[in-house]
Order: structure tokens, then sequence, then C-alpha cells
């Protein structure tokens, strides 16, 4: 079955990490079994922590490599020790996401990386080292991470925050994932931890509404819109050129569960329902 352009290549496999915290070995073959189903099309790399690389060496087949995208919180160092280590292994690195140290700036930050030869993704600091470090990724030719929650409300910032981060990297022509806290297609409010959680959905129309050039306030409000049935309807009417412009923006976003998302975009009738009958 054919999966939208919106929607390709837009879930990474976060299982691994919270909420779910799939442990590995059943995250492994459950990512397999994701890129054989019917919506095989949506699912993006197996996303790990460079720890895990040294237990994954078991549950890999050398006739088969394991894509993956590489988290290495600890900064640029462990990047460049999880890269020699996945060398020696069946994977394909389909992405190395680095985290940027408390008080590290972009000159230290990519000498103390070196070459990287696989799509990086650093995450932009929230903090006034932001452009400096947009600005750094756009003259490099690399990709920005941003986190848009986690296990604190603090994590999540709020949407006038996240829409000066997209307009920067619209603006810097870099390019974009989002990781953590966004557990659904829309805006919401989480009924266990009260957390105002960001909507992937509605991180692609910012993404439109940034490529466009619309003012900071409309990007915000775009990001602050909990009318699923809405947001759903400007997506399915943005129209392929707009959409797959949107898409090379908003690269990705990591989630915990990919039946989750699938499920819920069937529900607001954004994927066919053998898609949903696959899940349930």
């Amino acid at each position: 079955m054919r999966v939208p352009t919106f929607a390709r290549g837009l879930c990474d496999d976060a299982a691994v990490f919270p909420p779910g915290l799939a442990p590995l070995a059943e995250a492994v073959p459950a990512h397999r079994a994701h890129r054989a189903a019917p919506y095989a099309e949506l699912v993006g790399p197996l996303v790990l922590p460079a720890a895990a690389l040294r237990d994954l060496d078991p549950l890999l087949d050398d006739a088969d490599p394991l894509g993956l995208s590489l988290t290495a919180p600890g900064g640029p160092c462990e990047a460049a020790k999880a890269l020699v280590t996945a060398a020696d292994l069946p994977v394909a690195v389909r992405g190395l996401e680095v985290a940027v140290p408390p008080g590290m700036h972009p000159d230290e930050f990519f000498r103390v990386l070196g070459r990287v030869d696989v799509p990086l993704y650093v995450e932009v600091p929230r903090d006034d080292r932001r452009p400096a470090m947009i600005a750094a990724i756009a003259a490099r030719g690399h990709r920005a991470k941003f986190r848009t929650g986690g296990v604190k409300a603090n994590l999540y910032p709020s949407p006038e925050e996240l829409a000066a981060a997209i307009q920067a990297v619209a603006d810097a022509g870099v390019p974009f994932k989002a990781t953590a806290g966004l557990h659904h297609p829309v805006r919401n409010t989480d009924p266990e931890t009260g957390f105002h959680q960001h909507g992937f959905l509605n991180l692609l129309l910012a993404a439109d509404a940034a490529l466009d050039g619309r003012p900071l306030g409309d990007l915000a409000a775009v990001l602050a819109d909990r009318d699923a049935r809405s947001v759903a309807h400007r997506v399915a009417r943005l129209g392929e050129a707009r959409t797959s412009a949107a898409r090379a923006l908003f690269l990705s976003f990591g989630t915990c569960s990919i039946t989750d998302p699938v499920t819920e975009l069937t529900d607001l009738g954004l994927l066919e329902p053998v898609f949903q009958e696959t899940t349930r």
C-alpha cells in the first residue's frame, strides 16, 4: 500500500527510549517487523544510544544490516567513538545525533567531533548559543535536532520558542528532526502528567508556514492548534509540492511506538484503514 508523501520516513523508531523503554532484545526484532509491514515506508531507522552498541552484536544478521541512527548524549567524543564501534558491526548508520555539552561552542564542537561521513544531526542548545550553532551547522551542510519534550515539564519548549527555532533553521536552509514528547499527531495535554505536548503534524504545518515566509506569531499559532480535524485537513490539502518542501525541512521525529502514530493517522483519515487493521 502507498504511504502518502507527508508520512514517508516520518517516524524514527525510538522504542528503547522513554516512555517505551523496550529492551534491546525486543526492539531489534520489532523494528525488523515494522520494516516488513504494509506501513514500512513510514518507518525510519532504529534509534539507539551509542552505549547500546556493545550489546547489539548478538542480535544482528550479517546478511541484513540493521539501519540505525545513533545518539550521543555525551557529546562529540562519544559520537566519534560510536562510529568506530559501529564500523565493526553489520549495521548501516543512517544518522548520528549528537548533543552539545554545556558551555561548548561551535568551533570546539566540530573540532572535537572530527570528520563525519554519515548524516549528522546536532542537538541545538536551548540557550544563547543557538544562532551560532545553527549558522555553523548550515555552513557545514549538516542537520539540526530539536528536543521537544521529555520526562520533565521544562523540557517542553513553548510554541513560541519552538516556532523561533523552526524559523531559524528554515531561514538558514538547515533540515531538522525532532525528538521526545511527540506522542500524538496534534498538540494535546497529557492526562497523566499534565504536560502540554507538541503534535508532529503541527510541526509539519509549522515547517510549511516557515517556508512560506509567514511571521513568527503565525508559526506559534500553528504549533498551538489543538483542533485535530482542522490540522489533519490542512495537512491533507497541502499538495504534493508544499508537502515535499515541508518534509525536506522537517525530516522526521522519534517515537517510542511506531504503531501509535499509524493508528492515530488512520483515525484522522490520513492513512488507509488497512494500516489500522495491521496494528490493532
